[in-house]
This record gives C-alpha cells, sequence and structure tokens, in this order.
C-alpha cells in the first residue's frame, strides 16, 4: 500500500473520528438534557449503538458517498484527501466553538470542490434520484435538505400523539418515559452509525477500488470494523461540547419533550440509512427539538438565535469546505 494512499486512509478513519465528537454524540443530548441519563452512560450506550449501526443496516449509504466523485484512479487519492482535509478542518472550528455544524455537508463540499478543481465540473456526479435512491451530489443535496423539516414534523407528530395518549397521566409515568428515552436514544444511535459511519466506509472503498486492491465499492470487513471504531471512540471521548447545545440551548426540554424529539429523529435518520440518502444527524436532532416546541405550542421559548446560528451553518458549511479543498488541491499541484 503507497504512502498516499495510507495517508487518505488514516485522513478518512479520523473524519470517522471528528463524526463521532461532533455529530453522534446528538443521541445523548435530550437524554442527558432531562437528566434521564448521566452523560458517561449515555454516551457509552450511544457508542455501541454507532458502532453496531453500519453492521446491522446495510451499505447503501457508502455506495451513494463513493458515487459522488468520478475522477481518474490516479487522482482519487489527492481528491479524496483535499477532501477529508477540508471537511476535518471545518469539523474541528464547528466544535471548537461548540456548533452542531454538519460533517456530512462537510464531507460533500469537500469531496465535490476537490473533483472540479482536479478535472473540472465534469468530475462531478451531478445525478438526481433513482426512484428512492439519491444518486450523485444533487440527491444527495437533497436529502441533506429535507432531512431537518422531516425531523421536526415527526417529532412534533410524536409529541402530540404522546401528550394526547399521556393526557390524563399522574407524575407515576414520568419515570418509565425517562426509561423510555434510552430505548429511543440506542434507536437513534443505531441510525447515526448506519448513516455517518457509512460515509467513512464509502470514501475508504473509493480509495481501494481506484488502487486496485478491490475490484467494487464492497468494503472488507476490516474497513467497517475501523470506520465504526472511530466514530464509537470519538463519541466516548469528545461528544459533550455539542451535546450542551442541542440539548439545552435550544430549548428547555422535559422528559416527554426529549423522548418525542429522539423517536422522531431515529425514524428520520433510520429511514434515511435504508434508503441510502446521507443526512446529518446533527440537524435532524436540532430541528426535532424546535418541532416539539412548536408540539407544545411555546415559539417565544425556543432559541431562535440558537436555530438561526446552526442554520446559517447549515448553509455555509457546502461552499466553505468546497472552496476550501480546491485551494488545498491547487496548492498540493503547485508544490508538487
Amino acid at each position: 500500500m503507497d504512502v498516499g494512499l495510507t495517508l487518505a486512509i488514516a485522513l478518512a478513519l479520523a473524519f470517522a473520528f471528528t463524526n463521532g465528537i461532533h455529530d453522534a454524540a446528538n443521541s445523548t443530548a435530550t437524554l442527558v438534557a432531562t437528566r434521564a441519563g448521566r452523560p458517561g452512560p449515555a454516551l457509552g450506550v450511544a457508542a455501541v449503538g454507532i458502532f453496531l449501526g453500519p453492521f446491522l443496516l446495510g451499505s447503501a449509504v457508502a455506495t451513494t458517498i463513493a458515487g459522488i466523485v468520478d475522477v481518474e484512479p490516479d487522482e482519487t487519492v489527492e481528491v479524496m484527501t483535499a477532501g477529508l482535509v477540508a471537511a476535518l478542518a471545518w469539523n474541528g472550528l464547528a466544535w471548537y466553538r461548540g456548533l452542531p455544524s454538519s460533517s456530512s455537508h462537510a464531507l460533500v463540499g469537500g469531496l465535490v470542490g476537490a473533483a472540479i478543481a482536479a478535472a473540472g465540473f465534469g468530475a462531478v456526479n451531478w445525478g438526481g434520484f433513482d426512484g428512492w435512491r439519491p444518486v450523485g451530489v444533487l440527491g444527495v443535496l437533497v436529502a441533506l435538505a429535507l432531512a431537518p423539516p422531516l425531523g421536526a414534523t415527526a417529532a412534533y407528530v410524536v409529541f402530540r400523539l404522546l401528550r394526547l395518549g399521556l393526557r390524563r397521566a399522574t407524575r407515576r409515568f414520568e419515570q418509565p418515559i425517562r426509561e423510555a428515552q434510552w430505548v429511543s436514544s440506542g434507536l437513534l444511535a443505531l441510525g447515526q452509525g448506519a448513516n455517518d459511519a457509512q460515509k467513512t466506509i464509502g470514501v475508504v472503498a473509493a480509495l481501494l477500488l481506484a488502487n486496485g486492491t478491490t475490484s467494487s465499492l464492497h468494503a472488507p470487513f476490516l474497513v467497517t470494523f475501523g470506520a465504526a471504531l472511530a466514530m464509537a471512540l470519538g463519541t466516548v471521548l469528545g461528544g459533550w461540547r455539542i451535546v450542551r447545545t442541542i440539548g439545552r440551548r435550544i430549548y428547555d426540554l422535559k422528559a416527554l419533550d426529549a423522548l418525542a424529539s429522539q423517536t422522531g429523529s431515529a425514524a428520520v435518520i433510520l429511514g434515511s440509512s435504508l434508503a441510502g440518502a446521507p443526512v446529518s444527524g446533527t440537524h435532524v436532532v436540532a430541528s426535532s427539538v424546535v418541532g416539539v416546541g412548536l408540539g407544545r405550542e411555546r415559539w417565544g421559548r425556543i432559541r431562535w438565535a440558537v436555530v438561526t446560528e446552526i442554520g446559517l451553518a447549515w448553509l455555509t458549511t457546502v461552499p466553505a469546505t468546497a472552496l476550501l479543498a480546491a485551494a488545498l488541491l491547487d496548492l498540493w499541484r503547485l508544490l508538487t
């Protein structure tokens, strides 16, 4: 295995690690914010779910990510490397500021920018949809755009149904609701692992195919294991900064709110994973918290300044990482 390929794979695993820090900890945010669980055990459950996700729910997302760019085999390593470095830089900046930016947006923007810099607009598979399955950049961007409103809607509906069903419930139902949060948090983590770790798996699969190590985009077991483990470790070691923003800064959550948020988010992310649609777990969870706030009809209690900050990050991530990746690739070619 040559040095360039080894470096690119190492960067992909580092991206999975930062993805765990940045995105996957959101599966614990509402659980911790409502004091249904302490951060340590909650992050442990999330790590287990995230690790199992890519093994249990297929590789549809990996196939979608691997098909975003279409460059010559000898250009694949430098394109993937530039895209990953740009995504890592953006993830690091967002984590430092405690901002729930999207690792998915960062990766897509980085890969597209690097591919265009390497070989022009024809090096990007613009795509669309093949039935329900997103194909290429346009399909991925549509999925990324639809996921937040779907998360908000799902959480709103779940909350209203729960409140209707429990309208005469006494305080003794509060403990079962808190226990149910552990189940919904585990399902959400499973979806996060299936969706987010598969993005790294897709990048590595494309690298191995271009190098001739494999003959298809089917990733070897060790690739799946490495991506899942890196993301699970990131979740355990560094997720608290983003947990605080999702769980406490957007809206003050109660136990029922958290259960609705987790359940709605899990439904959207699990469904997206099965359909091969890469989505931002960060933004799905954040929008689900907003959906619960709307379900309580408390517009004024939602901290719209925080929501606006997240929305601006959502809009700027793809173009910012695309430009950064293109600049990095051009600089590399200039120096070599």
